[in-house]
């Protein structure tokens, strides 16, 4: 299977590309600075030398690809919410139906208000939210998109390697998670690569 990958160079992005070259999975990146990209990835790689927002440069570095995988991170302004109508034109021109994104545990339900999301609830502690209502942009454009989504939420998100050993949850941060590794994310949102679950759901993931 031939991945298109997003965010190639971000702390979760880099570990899921060298799970999948592991694995012998072929991935082609949209990339916007190949010089930030690891030589030991960017050797075992294709990539498409542009931006999120250019729907052109999007459709072209997605052909002959059978899997969306963005881990795009929120850079302070709307690229998540206004990279994903496009993103998800792409992928229907394609004929591409699964896409698997990071997102954050904000976007999740809270427990203790079931009708709010968690960075609308008492359950934040977070007092800016710009980056939660980005993602809760990009999360209502999936769910209206037909596709077969899923959104790997994660709580506090310090670097470390994976371990395969964590909690994961349907729409809900799991009981007192208070956070996940950058490696543990990874290692998650990559076995939903090699087995499809989740479809159509927001799952939260911690320890």
């Amino acid at each position: 299977m031939k991945i298109f990958m997003l965010g190639a160079s971000g702390r979760v992005g880099s570990q899921m590309t060298e799970f999948a070259q592991k694995a012998g999975m072929s991935v082609h990146a949209l990339i916007r600075q190949p010089e930030k990209i690891p030589s030991y990835l960017l050797n075992h790689m294709t990539y498409t030398e542009g931006d999120v927002l250019q729907g052109k440069t999007v459709e072209e570095g997605m052909k002959g690809c059978g899997i969306v995988v963005s881990a795009l991170s929120t850079d302070g302004g709307n690229t998540l919410s206004e990279s994903m109508p496009i993103v998800i034109d792409a992928m229907k021109k394609e004929g591409i139906s699964r896409i698997i994104t990071i997102g954050t545990a904000g976007i999740l339900q809270s427990r203790t208000e079931p009708h709010l999301l968690r960075y609308q609830s008492s359950e934040s502690k977070r007092k800016l939210t710009r980056a939660a209502e980005d993602h809760h942009k990009a999360y209502t454009r999936l769910k209206e998109s037909g596709l077969e989504w899923t959104i790997v939420c994660p709580t506090y998100l310090p670097d470390g390697d994976a371990t395969g050993v964590y909690r994961v949850e349907k729409d809900l941060l799991p009981e007192d998670g208070n956070k996940i590794s950058t490696g543990d994310t990874a290692h998650f949102a990559f076995s939903l690569i090699k087995k499809a679950r989740f479809s159509q759901c927001r799952v939260g993931i911690a320890y």
